[in-house]
């Protein structure tokens, strides 16, 4: 019988305050493809990145083909054949993809110079056998995110790895690229390589795994046959308790006009262009999702409507009402609510407490302030409220320092203070990044509550899935631009796939003949 590839026993990993890694143990058998399930917090990372010598263990073992090893780098792990390609890529923009793929390992000639054309040689032709269609020639910076990944691929392949490590990597990529992947992963395994990846989207390991090992909490829970375990029972695992994938979505019932942006231009940090003459609108009582690859815009469009970044040119309107010079307070005051994409730069103050950071935005207002002065009995009640409808798991009531809560009960804080607020438009950007089942099955359910109300709502998120659940319908931006708007009943997931890659609906045919 063959050795497993990978033997981790007992590995355990401490940081200060936090047990990352609680004797955990892997087998990983060669040449299969293996699945690392988790919450986030549950140690998945830790554990790739002690095997590929990013952290070394405090204590435990690690075999590789049966020998027993110390991978104390990654240079370590590098000479065991062991590469690793992480969710945010390695690469120097401009340099060309040969150039990043030989970083740190550069082939000379007699001469001293760099043998550029011998390393593309080999770039091609492992390129060629992989299908993976990349040119050796092109910049970094000219390519598509899809093909980034692609090129990381390629710096641990020309390394000689045999096994490889993937941290979450389909988190940027649109659906066409996802399968594009997959397909790389069933030529690589056909090759006899071993891989191990990260992931929390259970479609893309019945699809694609063999096996598949849950963490819980920094240990290990078990590993389990995936064509014969059910999403629910990974689920199960992963989490501790039942949890239902389903939700009842009512039917939409559409109101007045909410929000309505006309050839919306916005410039970027850097002051060049992020968002080009866009224009959409938004209706009482439905969901829009924007669908998206990270980096197309999203993020100044709704600074922009949230008042948070200027306007170059064009309009925004709330309930007709332009609002696109207005202040940051009168955007509040006048029914917009944001959840932000990254809740602790933007949406709460961590060393607040609850109290405090539910009230960020009207705390000025009465019961909470009289004469200039902060009312802290109305504070605390209001607190009080709020933590129990929106089942915040705070330890200390009102006071809990935000900071020492868990990322779900932050983003829980967060959802409840735009809720209260009752806005017309509710902005919600990223909402369930970063957080567990439970408390993804919770958000969701809030933000339906909100649309049956008869709020508008903007949904903008980079899980296709979480769109196409939600929303009533999806458009798609490119390059700052609106390439197209479906209804989710008519919706096809390649076809916004094709629309976020750049594509417009009226240059697909399928889409042109279902309307």
């Amino acid at each position: 019988m063959k050795v497993p590839a990978i033997e981790m026993v007992d590995i355990t990993k401490v940081f200060p305050g936090i047990i990352a890694n609680d004797k955990v143990c892997l087998t990983v058998e060669q040449g299969e493809i293996h699945a690392l399930l988790g919450e986030n917090g549950a140690g998945k990372s830790t554990l790739m990145s002690i095997l590929f010598g990013l952290y070394e263990s405090d204590s435990g073992s690690i075999r590789i083909m049966g020998k027993e090893v110390k991978i104390r780098s990654p240079n370590d792990a590098t000479s065991l054949k062991i590469g690793m390609v992480h969710q945010h890529f390695k690469l120097v923009h401009n340099f060309t993809v040969t150039e990043n793929i030989i970083l740190g390992i550069e082939s000379r000639n007699r001469f001293g110079n760099l043998s550029l054309k011998i390393a593309e040689k080999r770039v091609s032709y492992l390129s060629e056998t992989y299908g993976l269609s990349v040119n050796p020639q092109a910049r970094i910076e000219n390519i598509t995110v899809g093909m980034q990944q692609r090129v990381e691929i390629l710096k641990i392949l020309y390394r000689d790895a045999s096994i490889l490590i993937f941290d979450e990597p389909t988190a940027v990529l649109t659906p066409q690229e996802i399968d594009e992947l997959l397909l790389i992963f069933r030529k690589l395994k056909a090759e006899g390589k071993t891989i191990v990846f990260i992931t929390h989207k259970l479609k893309e390991i019945k699809a694609i795994a063999d096996r598949c090992t849950i963490l819980r909490r920094g240990r290990s829970i078990g590993t389990v046959n995936v064509s014969k375990t059910s999403e629910e029972e990974l689920v199960e695992k992963m989490v501790g308790r039942v949890v239902s994938l389903q939700f009842d979505k009512k039917p939409m019932r559409l109101g007045a006009e909410v929000l309505r942006i006309e050839n919306l231009s916005v410039l970027g940090s850097r002051s060049t262009p992020a968002v080009h003459r866009l224009s959409l609108e938004v209706r009482a009582g439905e969901i829009l999702g924007i669908a998206g690859i990270d980096g197309n815009g999203q993020t100044e469009l709704i600074e922009a409507i949230a008042g948070l970044r200027p306007v170059k040119s064009g309009h925004i309107f709330l309930k007709g009402r332009d609002v696109s010079k207005e202040s940051i307070r009168v955007h509040n005051e006048n029914g917009i609510g944001l959840v932000p994409e990254d809740r602790h730069r933007y949406g709460l103050v961590l060393d607040f407490r609850v109290d405090e950071n539910l009230l960020l935005k009207n705390f000025y207002m009465k019961p909470y302030s009289r004469y200039g002065f902060l009312q802290f009995k109305s504070i605390i009640s209001h607190a009080e409220s709020l933590i129990v409808s929106f089942d915040i798991r705070a330890g200390n009531g009102p006071t809990t320092l935000v900071r020492s809560m868990s990322g779900g009960n932050q983003q829980k804080v967060v959802i409840a203070r735009e809720i209260d607020l009752s806005p017309e438009l509710l902005i919600v950007s990223q909402p369930t990044r970063g957080l567990d089942v439970g408390a993804i099955q919770y958000i969701h359910r809030r933000i339906l509550e909100e649309r049956d109300k008869g709020r508008g709502v903007l949904l903008v998120s980079f899980e296709l899935d979480e769109i196409l659940s939600l929303c009533d319908r999806v458009a798609t931006i490119s390059k700052g631009v609106i390439t197209g708007v479906v209804s989710v009943q008519d919706a096809d997931e390649r076809q916004i796939g094709a629309m976020m890659g750049g594509l417009t609906a009226t240059a697909l045919p399928s889409y042109k003949e279902k309307v």
